[in-house]
C-alpha cells in the first residue's frame, strides 16, 4: 500500500517549531520541538505519526533560573547513541543581543540511560556546553554515524565571515565532546540564503542512494525561510569541505498559492511501513507577523511524504496544504 501525504493531518502539531521526530527500535515515534515559551524540553511518543498530535507531552528538562542555560531554549533534538538517549539544544544566559546584534546561544547536551526517554526529569543528566574552538553564537546541532564514528553538524557565527551563521562538521570523541577541528561546509552566499538575514542553520542528515544528503534552512524566519541542500558520496572524507556539493537553488520553499510560508528547520523520519520517507518541518499560514518572527508562536509542525529523483536525489515537492481532519 502506497502511503500518501494526505493521509496525515497537517499541521500535525500546532505551535511547535524546529520539530524533530525519531522512530526508535521499540516501534515508537518520539517527538520534540521548541515550545513557544522557550523554557523547557518536552517529549511525546506514539506508535503512529498521526498519534503524536494527541499524545501527552512529558517535560524532561527545564531551563535554569540563571546562568548559561536559563534563556531561550531552542531546537531540541533527540538521539539514541550507544544505548543511551541524548538531547542537543541551544540556550543562552540572556535575551539581549551581542555587539553584532545577534542572540548569544551556545549548544548543550543532556543524557538519559533509561529505556524510555520520557523518564522523570531526574533521569536526565547535564553534560553542559558542547564547546567548539570559537566561543560565538552556535545552535541547531545534529549528529549521525558512519562506520562506527559519530559526526556532529551545527550552525555557528564566525566573526570573520559576514552573516549570522555557517554550517560546520566535526568528528566526536563522545556525544558531547568534539574530537576534530570543525570544518565549514557551507556559508550563506546565494540570494535565497541572504534575504533579510544571511543564515545557514537547522541541518538534518539522511543517508540514501550512496550519498549523505544534508538539508538546512536559510534566510529570515518569515516567508523567506527556505531549505537548501548539501550532498557527499557515502565513502568520501566527510571532513574535507571540497567533497561537499551544494545546490544553487532552494530544494523546499514557500508556496504562496497555498499560503504555506517559511517551511524549514526540518528533520527526517520514516512512515509506519518503515519504507516511505517523511519530511518533518515547520511552517506558517500567514505573512503578517507582528514584531520579531521568532516570538510569533504559529510555526506549526507538518509532515509529508517525499520521493526520490532518477539521479538519486530527494524530491521534496511543495509544502502540502493544511488538511484538518
Amino acid at each position: 500500500m502506497t502511503i500518501k501525504s494526505d493521509q496525515y493531518i497537517n499541521p500535525l502539531i500546532v505551535q511547535r517549531a524546529d520539530p524533530y521526530i525519531y522512530k526508535h527500535t521499540d516501534g515508537y515515534y518520539y517527538f520534540t520541538a521548541s515550545v513557544p515559551a522557550y523554557n523547557l524540553i518536552e517529549i511525546r511518543k506514539s506508535k503512529t505519526l498521526a498519534g503524536l498530535a494527541h499524545a501527552a507531552p512529558r517535560t524532561v528538562w527545564r531551563k535554569h533560573e540563571t546562568g548559561e542555560m536559563s534563556q531561550l531554549i531552542w531546537a531540541p533534538e533527540l538521539h539514541y547513541i550507544d544505548g543511551k538517549w541524548f538531547i542537543y539544544f541551544a540556550a543562552s544566559d540572556t535575551t539581549a543581543f551581542d555587539e553584532n546584534g545577534m542572540f548569544q546561544h551556545r549548544m548543550f547536551c543532556i543524557e538519559c540511560d533509561q529505556a524510555d526517554p520520557m523518564a522523570s526529569e531526574d533521569d536526565w543528566i547535564e553534560h553542559g556546553q558542547v564547546k567548539t574552538p570559537m566561543d560565538t553564537f552556535a545552535l541547531d546541532a545534529t549528529c549521525f554515524e558512519r562506520d562506527g564514528e559519530l559526526y556532529y553538524v551545527w550552525a555557528q557565527k564566525d566573526p570573520q565571515i559576514a552573516g549570522n551563521s555557517n554550517l560546520y562538521i566535526a568528528q566526536m570523541e563522545n556525544p558531547w565532546t568534539l574530537k576534530t577541528q570543525p570544518v565549514m561546509i557551507s556559508k550563506p552566499e546565494y540570494d535565497w540564503e541572504t534575504k533579510i538575514f544571511s543564515v545557514n542553520e537547522g541541518p538534518a542528515v539522511i543517508h540514501r542512494n550512496g550519498k549523505y544528503f544534508l538539508t538546512y534552512s536559510a534566510s529570515a524566519t518569515d516567508e523567506n525561510y527556505c531549505m537548501g541542500m548539501l550532498s557527499i558520496p557515502e565513502d568520501a572524507d566527510l571532513l574535507n569541505a571540497n567533497n561537499w556539493s551544494k545546490t544553487d537553488q532552494p530544494v523546499f520553499q514557500s508556496d504562496m498559492a497555498e499560503h504555506q510560508y517559511g517551511p524549514g528547520h526540518n528533520s527526517f523520519t520514516v512512515a509506519e511501513d518503515d519504507q516511505t520517507d517523511i519530511l518533518v518541518y515547520h511552517c506558517r499560514d500567514y505573512t503578517d507577523i507582528k514584531g520579531d518572527p521568532l516570538y510569533d508562536p504559529n510555526r506549526h509542525t507538518k509532515i509529508q511524504v517525499f520521493n526520490w529523483n532518477a539521479d538519486g536525489t530527494p524530491n521534496f515537492g511543495k509544502p502540502v496544504p493544511y488538511n484538518y481532519q
